[in-house]
């Protein structure tokens, strides 16, 4: 089976993805026959919606009618397969069916981001920032045999909604001159960061993004663990809202050595492509012509 080759360095904040632009002309992924479709799909548990799961015992999130939900334990399997490592901070996984996107939840227990640069985020010098991290990442990239990511720019600058107090931005990228964008949502609670990473495809992104955000309406703290039922005593992150942003970057990853996840899947171009999300997707869609509340695959 042909996989595009898509390549993200990380460690606590998800920033730079990477496609092989060369790699993906030259193996053009073959359409999957039924016999392969059912073949090499891990087994997880599908919880159809509408329903109300749970994000561990940090959160939860509404699934709409016609989406799926895994938990995090099924999630891990997910990424393994995908040949993602995982993390171990996963608590779920949501698709709808017949679109070719998906969301992975993963918390980070930080402790309490305050949030008193809201009206001071700087866009200009966080783009620099990230683009001068980029260039030495780099170097690291090009040792490992990896393409190297050029940032073309913002694709959304930070927004940080005082409401929800959910952080919001997007980056544009570009690798062997295929398009690149990375989607990064933080939602913050008590204790610490939900990170929401969207996989979808850069010609698809405008129509995904309003469904995801109305998938993400649905996702809540649980009681206790709202950013707004902060006490006095409890852990506080030593960082804020602009950390978030330019915390993951490719240098603070160069500098610790700490090379956590090599594949990690984002939006990035073409991704809905590769036989194993034909298989993952043709999964879900059999999984609901069964009309079933749970199933394994």
């Amino acid at each position: 089976m042909t996989y595009h080759r898509l390549i993200a360095i990380l460690i606590a904040f998800t920033f730079v993805v990477a496609v092989d632009a060369q790699t993906r002309k030259k193996k053009a992924a073959p359409t999957p026959s039924p016999a392969e479709e059912s073949s090499d799909i891990p087994n997880v548990k599908w919880q159809k919606g509408p329903a109300l799961s749970d994000l561990g015992s940090v959160a939860e999130v509404k699934v709409p009618t016609g989406y799926v939900f895994a938990d995090g334990n099924d999630t891990r399997v997910i990424m393994e397969a995908t040949h993602n490592p995982s993390t171990g901070r996963e608590l779920g996984f949501v698709a709808p069916a017949g679109e070719d996107w998906f969301a992975v939840f993963e918390f980070d227990a930080v402790g309490y981001v305050r949030d008193d640069e809201k009206n001071s985020l700087d866009a200009d010098a966080l783009l620099q920032s990230i683009k001068t991290a980029t260039e030495e990442g780099n170097q690291e990239r090009i040792k490992r045999g990896w393409s190297p990511m050029t940032i073309i720019g913002w694709e959304q600058k930070p927004h940080y909604d005082e409401l929800s107090h959910n952080l919001e931005w997007a980056i544009r990228g570009e690798s062997d001159g295929a398009p690149v964008i990375n989607y990064n949502t933080r939602l913050l609670g008590r204790q610490g960061v939900m990170e929401v990473t969207l996989v979808a495809s850069p010609t698809t992104v405008a129509e995904t993004l309003p469904k995801f955000k109305t998938m993400l309406a649905g996702f809540d703290f649980k009681s206790g663990k709202r950013y707004s039922e902060f006490r006095a005593g409890d852990k506080i992150a030593e960082y804020g809202l602009t950390g978030l942003i330019a915390g993951g970057t490719t240098a603070v990853l160069v500098k610790s050595g700490a090379l956590k996840w090599l594949w990690k899947l984002l939006v990035a171009g073409a991704i809905a492509l590769s036989a194993f999300f034909k298989k993952l997707l043709a999964s879900i869609k059999r999984f609901f012509s069964k009309g079933r509340t749970e199933t394994q695959i």
